[in-house]
């Protein structure tokens, strides 16, 4: 480089460097247009010289960005383990608290029982049968044994799909189970509430509902597939109502689980040989220890094993694990050791189906489509689990779905709008349909949760779709668009057997039929604000384009209309006839666009009374008009309604439909025009 470019470079790199005054110097002490030119000419070789430099330090320190990027990748890794561990740690902290606590709530209980024991069940028992005798239809309640009064109070159910409240209602918990019960509006005598529902405690999990002012002071019990939210008066009778139901629950299996181990019998030593193969010997217990061998150091490092793939989210590793155990204890009996192996190998499968609920809950990112949730629901069902497994996938794809569609921006024009929300919903709901059918291959009873569960999207999307298209008033024709573009999307499922075209037609059969209606009356009043106002004149366009123009539409509907037109700019028909003709027809093919079974009717007679206006204004005006050439062009137009344009409608309808207008050939046959004299005063028959 030259002196003068390195004295260039040094004042360009300087920290006092300031652009305005140099350029300011710089015009001062040029002479002219040309030494602008050649300084120019050095900042660009300057500029470019900068560049190649550059480039060359990126080629050589190449392999050092790649290495940076490689240890911040280990790095993010490690850290999203230690995060893990951290939750983990931080739940086996809450669980040996509430065990801790569970622990001593059971000692008190326990303690007021041996102090009280016949007083404290009657007492509970009593309460229960006074308050069931205000329920109507809880009678056959009490006849379970031992079953009694745990904790009752009013709640408020809202609806799960809109979270608008549907009922009062009184819930009871007992220690068995858990009764709904409505209150009625009409009291009679002691009775206040209606048997609603009965649920056993394990046939249902609770779910804290998070505070979403107004929804507030919500739980949620799912029944798979259903579920029901509940509201309560304020945070601390929910925060009791969910203690209270999960402290009956874990005491309900606890007993459960103590008359399990009560009822096995204990068979007495026999002399006498078994036939049954499947009979253990009892009398030899040492030689049953002794055929198990749990001595192999992957079986005694197993539960280990097992914790540290839960930790480093291993869920492959540690399902094929447990595989491996099963496979080798498959026909091994069940001896002491087998069973204290199985009760540490059991906790882990509890802890690892937590983490795979955890992985598919809607709470986790929802991004990378269906496909991020085949490894967890690949392990569940590994595991057993596919019911829980089809439900949490669907849930997560619930959830996808909403969020896609609540972010998509609401744009100006509203097919512009619906040719998205029918791109992401139609998209997503063939991937989850494809990867369902990939992860649940092997469970055909998963189906029918599938099918329901579509059929709840489609109503979420109809919901979206109906809001912007027809609460916002669009015209019949974009409201016909938007429901062609979202037939022509929900074909495209029935390339994977999934055909729900008679459910979006449905949802949206109230919606269409309103807006024909409503269509059909804007239609009548402007055609009656016409017929008000007509002078029966001959129509003039004023100029050759617009008549060109007008003869496009015409052939565009189907309408011979050459016979009505000459060489300049008149046509032979009036502006009211001729507005009505192409007001229709637009009617029609919108119609047609729109059409579904269930609107075969309410079409049909939106045309039929259409029509009827316009015929009924022409045989009024024949039988009016005394001018006699005004007759015969009354006539004229009447001649056109009736051979030309009726016809038209009737076959386009047949067409588009697939089924005989016989309402419209009636109609037409009906409304004749008679070829008359100037002096008839009858024109329709």
């Amino acid at each position: 480089m030259s002196e003068t470019g390195n004295r260039l470079r040094k004042l360009l790199e300087s920290p006092n460097f300031d652009p305005q005054n140099y350029v300011k110097q710089l015009s001062q002490q040029s002479d002219g247009d040309r030494d602008l030119q050649e300084h120019r000419q050095k900042i660009q070789t300057l500029a470019d010289e900068t560049a190649q430099n550059l480039k060359k330090n990126v080629y050589k320190n190449y392999r050092q960005f790649i290495e940076t990027a490689k240890e911040i990748s280990f790095l993010e890794s490690e850290m999203y383990q230690l995060s893990h561990i951290l939750t983990e740690q931080k739940s086996i902290m809450e669980s040996i608290t509430q065990a801790l606590l569970s622990t001593d709530k059971d000692e008190t209980s326990k303690e007021m029982q041996a102090a009280f024991p016949k007083e404290t069940e009657d007492l509970k028992q009593r309460t229960l049968t006074s308050l069931l005798e205000k329920v109507e239809g809880a009678k056959n309640i009490m006849d379970t044994p031992g079953r009694h009064l745990v904790y009752n109070g009013d709640l408020v159910e809202f609806d799960v799909d809109n979270m608008s409240p549907i009922q009062k209602v009184h819930a009871f918990l007992m220690n068995d189970c858990l009764l709904i019960a409505t209150w009625l509006p009409n009291r009679r005598g002691t009775v206040k509430y209606k048997y609603n529902a009965l649920y056993d405690l394990e046939s249902f999990a609770v779910v804290n509902v998070k505070d979403n002012p107004p929804m507030k002071d919500m739980f949620k019990i799912l029944m798979f597939p259903d579920s029901r939210i509940f509201q309560v008066e304020n945070s601390k009778v929910k925060k009791e109502w969910l203690e209270i139901l999960d402290e009956t629950k874990k005491k309900k299996a606890s007993q459960d689980k103590h008359k399990k181990e009560e009822a096995v019998p204990t068979s007495p030593v026999r002399a006498e040989v078994s036939n049954n193969p499947f009979d253990v010997d009892d009398d030899e217990p040492a030689d049953a220890e002794e055929n198990v061998d749990l001595s192999l150091e992957w079986i005694q490092e197993l539960p280990e094993d097992l914790d540290v793939c839960i930790a480093q989210r291993d869920f492959e590793g540690a399902v094929d694990l447990l595989d491996k155990l099963n496979e080798y204890l498959k026909d091994q009996p069940a001896t002491q050791t087998v069973k204290e192996l199985k009760v540490k190998v059991d906790e882990r499968v509890r802890q690892l189906t937590e983490v795979l609920v955890f992985e598919l809950s809607p709470d986790r990112s929802l991004r990378g489509g269906p496909k991020a949730t085949r490894r967890a629901v690949s392990q569940l069902i590994r595991l057993g689990q596919s019911t829980k497994a089809c439900e949490l996938f669907l849930k997560n794809r619930t959830a996808a779905v909403q969020t896609a569609i609540r972010q998509l921006r609401i744009e100006g024009a509203t097919l512009l709008y619906i040719h998205k929300l029918c791109n992401i919903f139609f998209t997503s709901l063939l991937e989850t349909a494809k990867e369902f059918e990939t992860d649940f291959a092997g469970n055909t009873g998963c189906y029918s949760a599938f099918v329901v569960w579509s059929r709840s999207a489609m109503t979420m999307f109809v919901d979206a779709f109906s809001k912007q298209v027809f609460d916002s008033k669009e015209s019949l024709s974009t409201a016909a668009e938007c429901v062609k573009v979202a037939k022509e999307h929900c074909q495209q499922l029935t390339e994977i057997g999934l055909d729900q075209t008679f459910t979006l037609q449905s949802l949206l059969v109230k919606d269409v039929k309103a807006a024909l209606l409503s269509y059909k009356d804007i239609i009548i009043e402007a055609t009656k604000h016409r017929n008000s106002e007509e002078m029966w004149r001959r129509m003039n366009l004023m100029t050759p384009e617009a008549l060109t123009k007008l003869k496009d539409e015409m052939r565009s509907c189907g309408i011979g209309f050459q016979q009505y037109t000459g060489d300049d700019c008149w046509v032979n028909l009036s502006y009211t006839i001729v507005a009505f003709t192409k007001q229709m027809m637009s009617f029609l093919e919108e119609g047609l666009k729109l059409y579904f079974p269930e609107l075969h009717m309410v079409l049909l007679e939106s045309l039929r009374e259409i029509i009827l206006v316009a015929v009924q204004h022409v045989d009024y005006s024949l039988r009016c008009e005394q001018d006699p050439e005004k007759k015969a062009f009354v006539l004229q137009n009447a001649t056109f309604l009736h051979d030309t344009v009726l016809p038209v409608v009737e076959r386009r309808f047949e067409e588009g439909v697939g089924k005989p207008a016989k309402q419209l050939r009636d109609l037409r046959k009906s409304t004749r025009p008679v070829r008359i004299n100037p002096e008839s005063t009858t024109s329709l028959v």
